[in-house]
Formats: C-alpha cells, sequence, structure tokens
C-alpha cells in the first residue's frame, strides 16, 4: 500500500539560520509623536516592562553616608523603552559595584515607563496577501512600555560617597550608549537626594532643624507646637 507524502512550506525558523522575527528596534518610538496611551482598564492586555526594580544598591543607608550625587539629565524630548532602562541599570550597577565597591551606593531610576507602545502586526510569509487586511483596522496593539521624557528631566540619580563621585560620573557616561539621543551627566551641588545644598544642609544640621527620614531629610520650619522649639537655640 503506497504512502503519499505532502511537502508543506517550512515554518519560519524551522531552518538552521533561518531566524524568527526578532522585536522590532526602539528607533521605530523613539519620538513622541503620539498622545499618551497609558495602561487602562480600556488598555487591557499590556506587556510587563523589562525594568522591574527602580532603586538599586544600599538604598537604606542614611543620607548623611552618602553626600555626593551625579544625574545623567536627559537632552531630548522623546521616548525611552523599559528595555533601554533596564539596560542602563545593569551597566550602571555593574561598573559601580566593580569599581566602587558594593556598599557604596545607590542608584534611581527616574522615569517609569508608562506609555503603551502599538505594533500593527501584519503577516509577510507567502500567501499573505489574502489574509492580512492592509491598513485596514490599523490600531495596533500592545507591544511594550516605554517612557516619555524631556529635555533637562533626570533619567538616573547615583548618590556616593565624596571620593567615589568620578567613578559614579564614568559609570552614567556608560549607561549613555543604552539610550538614544544625547544625554549630559551632572554633578550635583544637592546633599545626597536631599533637596538642601551642602552648606545650607550643614547649616540646618547644626541648627537642629533636619530629622532623618530614610535616605531623606524632613525640614522642620519655625512653626508649630512649642515643645518642638523651647530650650533649641538659634530656632
Amino acid at each position: 500500500q503506497a504512502i503519499w507524502c505532502v511537502d508543506l512550506p517550512p515554518a519560519i525558523g524551522q531552518y538552521p539560520g533561518h531566524a524568527a522575527m526578532g522585536r522590532r528596534p526602539a528607533r521605530c518610538y523613539r519620538y513622541n509623536k503620539n498622545k499618551p496611551y497609558p495602561k487602562t482598564r480600556y488598555c487591557r492586555g499590556v506587556p510587563d516592562p523589562k525594568i522591574r526594580i527602580f532603586d538599586v544598591g544600599k538604598k537604606k543607608i542614611p543620607c548623611d553616608e552618602f553626600p555626593a550625587t551625579v544625574h545623567m539629565v536627559c537632552d531630548e524630548y522623546q521616548q525611552l523603552t523599559s528595555e533601554a532602562l533596564e539596560a542602563a541599570r545593569i551597566a550602571v550597577n555593574k561598573y559601580m559595584i566593580t569599581n566602587a565597591g558594593r556598599d557604596f551606593f545607590h542608584i534611581r531610576m527616574r522615569p517609569h515607563p508608562f506609555n503603551v507602545i502599538r505594533i500593527n502586526k501584519t503577516l509577510s510569509c507567502a500567501g499573505a496577501d489574502r489574509l492580512s487586511s492592509g491598513m485596514r483596522g490599523a490600531f495596533g496593539k500592545s507591544y511594550g512600555t516605554a517612557a516619555r521624557v524631556d529635555i533637562g528631566q533626570v533619567l538616573i540619580s547615583v548618590r556616593t560617597k565624596e571620593e567615589k563621585c568620578q567613578i559614579a560620573c564614568e559609570a552614567l557616561r556608560r549607561a549613555k550608549f543604552k539610550f538614544p539621543g544625547r544625554q549630559k551627566i551632572h554633578i550635583s551641588s544637592k546633599f545626597g537626594f536631599t533637596r538642601f545644598t551642602k552648606d545650607d544642609y550643614a547649616k540646618w544640621k547644626s541648627m537642629g532643624r533636619l530629622t532623618p527620614d530614610g535616605n531623606n531629610v524632613k525640614w522642620l520650619s519655625s512653626r508649630g507646637p512649642l515643645w518642638r522649639l523651647i530650650g533649641r537655640e538659634n530656632a
């Protein structure tokens, strides 16, 4: 009894050396040309962002330990994908661990990828003309997430000890290659992640007007209950 075999066209990625369809490059989603499209109860089925950790290193160390701060500042109005943010976080973290030491820094990723990017998928295999609808119903499906950033917005902040400030600058310089566009490295005049300059921080601390608040401080104004002010000099 004869057995008849029918040769079917191979699936994508079946032949060795024939790669499956990869992700679309981030240059396709670089510019802020559409309205914000966040994840809502109407926009469902959004893939999880690649970046899940936004604070790395010794994040619970009080702010007195790490007085120096370095920022990476964005110089473009654009979108940064969650994959790029994760790659930059890994690059900064790895360089700081190797050169500054595991216990001497705190990295904070500032933008969060809330904007959903879409893709209008079309088939590119043989016979796709009969299956695809072209530009009919072209509003795409959710494909990933990105952060919308502005000119002058801080992307990454690193607080560390004064003697390790240049190491943090080099770590952020290396992370710039993970992002599109231009960025600038800025050594902050503020004390750690606080809102006070180093001179003001020393002045208010000597007056007892600063109270620790995790990796930040709270400032006590001259107003408030009398028990907080009585007996305190320079109040």
